[in-house]
């Protein structure tokens, strides 16, 4: 039985996308491993928001390509954004790489490795030095309906919570932004279909979804009519809120421009909403938004996020940073700051700006040094998870409703969950007996952030 390694970097779609490759290789008589030695065919779903996450995956693939030298059947193969944005080029970079599937193609994985290990498998049984026969695929083209083909979940003993991929793709055109390129427009499911994948995962046992998309909250907004005042995403909040089972609903990642009144009042008539939101300001100066091709202005941001608050007093809201924008001066990193004390959130993940190539953003003049950036970076984070750490210390001596998720990665003896407002809670219990219930947890400590309590 031939033995699949899948490794994911990036963010929650990314989880998602792999998630549903590996149960393809599981349906097609594949186990899965996570030692990659052991492997026959090593896939990669890669990333492109930064260099970074590009760079780390090459390296690792480069690596894996010369430790598999004397195992010269083992499929290589790049999924996901990068492998739809480099598509052949890659071959140059990795010259031991099989297969390059862009994001619009994920369907097609198992296929494509299966064929190419299969008539390696068989040529080596006939003469070894035709191990390597069997070709290289890149398939990097559009298709429609792809979005609809990410449904499938891998089968989980006691699984609390999982992802729901509702759409694919962007038309926003931020300028620093590849995404666009990468999972190209904006395509919704159907809102019968998404419902009843949420209902077969609460019939298994989970308990709280999370609806995943690039702007999720204009889901379907050109493919699907508002009805009653509501547009399509707050009438698949609703419906997925009438599902048994399900007591909690999270979102990610909104937009402001998605934030009308019909969904911030979602937060007053439906409860299993979390008290969470993932919002990305990117900056809190306008001239900076501005040149980022964020179609609002710092007030805007405050006032949804204040909207918010008031619907739903015990909100948390975590949002993303970029720091060291082109052209981003001194005041303009000032604004941020301040905005970051005034609206305090409950974290936020500060990125120093990296350039993209074919974004508008990586031509613009007054590219900043990595100094300055990383310079500006410190002090924000210090900023961030000073104001984190005073709310999670405000929290001692509360007590909070946790579901929980299981056995914690980190300490095997102690259970893990999280609060509605999204904060990881470690406790101890019995975690055959909790994992997937909700428990009311007293908060005795707090190591700034993540709480630390027992159950009431």
């Amino acid at each position: 039985m031939p033995k699949v390694h899948v490794r994911t970097y990036g963010c929650q779609m990314n989880e998602r996308d792999s998630e549903q490759v590996v149960r393809m290789f599981l349906e097609g008589g594949y186990t899965v491993t996570a030692d990659e030695s052991e492997a026959d065919a090593i896939l990669i779903n890669t990333c492109s928001v930064r260099d970074q996450a590009e760079q780390k995956a090459l390296g690792k693939m480069g690596m894996l390509g010369a430790r598999n030298r004397h195992r010269p059947h083992v499929v290589l193969g790049f999924m996901g954004c990068m492998a739809q944005s480099r598509g052949e080029e890659l071959f140059s970079r990795i010259p031991r790489l099989d297969v390059v599937v862009g994001t619009q193609k994920y369907h097609r994985v198992f296929e494509y490795v299966d064929t190419i290990l299969r008539r390696r498998l068989e040529a080596r049984m006939d003469d070894p030095a035709l191990a390597l026969k069997g070709g290289t695929v890149c398939d990097i083209a559009e298709e429609e309906g792809s979005q609809n083909t990410i449904r499938d979940h891998l089968p989980k003993e006691r699984q609390a919570t999982a992802f729901v991929s509702i759409m694919q793709g962007c038309n926003m055109r931020c300028s620093f932004c590849i995404v666009p390129d990468t999972r190209g427009k904006e395509r919704g499911r159907p809102i019968g279909e998404i419902v009843e994948e949420v209902r077969r995962l609460a019939d298994g046992g989970v308990r709280e979804v999370t609806l995943l998309g690039q702007i999720v909250n204009l889901y379907g907004r050109t493919e699907f009519p508002r009805v009653d005042g509501k547009s399509p995403f707050v009438r698949l909040l609703e419906a997925v809120h009438e599902v048994p089972g399900i007591e909690r609903i999270r979102f990610t990642s909104p937009h402001p421009i998605g934030y009308r009144e019909d969904l911030v009042r979602a937060f007053t008539y439906l409860p299993k909403l979390c008290s969470h939101i993932h919002f990305p300001m990117q900056s809190g100066s306008d001239r900076i938004l501005q040149a980022m091709r964020r179609p609002y202005k710092t007030e805007k941001f405050v006032s949804i996020c204040e909207a918010m608050a008031a619907a739903r007093p015990d909100l948390a809201i975590t949002t993303d940073i970029i720091v060291g924008f082109p052209g981003e001066t001194e005041e303009d990193f000032l604004d941020t700051m301040a905005v970051v004390e005034r609206l305090r959130f409950d974290n936020a993940f500060v990125f120093r700006y990296s350039q993209r190539r074919n974004t508008p953003a990586a031509e613009m003049d007054g590219q900043l040094p990595e100094t300055e950036k990383e310079e500006r970076n410190q002090r924000l984070l210090a900023v961030v998870n000073r104001i984190a750490v005073e709310k999670n210390r405000a929290l001692v001596g509360t007590v909070q409703r946790v579901l929980c998720e299981g056995t914690s990665k980190t300490n095997a003896a102690r259970l893990t969950g999280r609060t509605s407002q999204n904060k990881i809670t470690i406790f101890e219990g019995d975690a055959g007996r909790m994992t997937g219930e909700l428990v009311d947890i007293a908060i005795a400590e707090t190591t700034g952030f993540s709480l630390y309590g027992a159950v009431v």
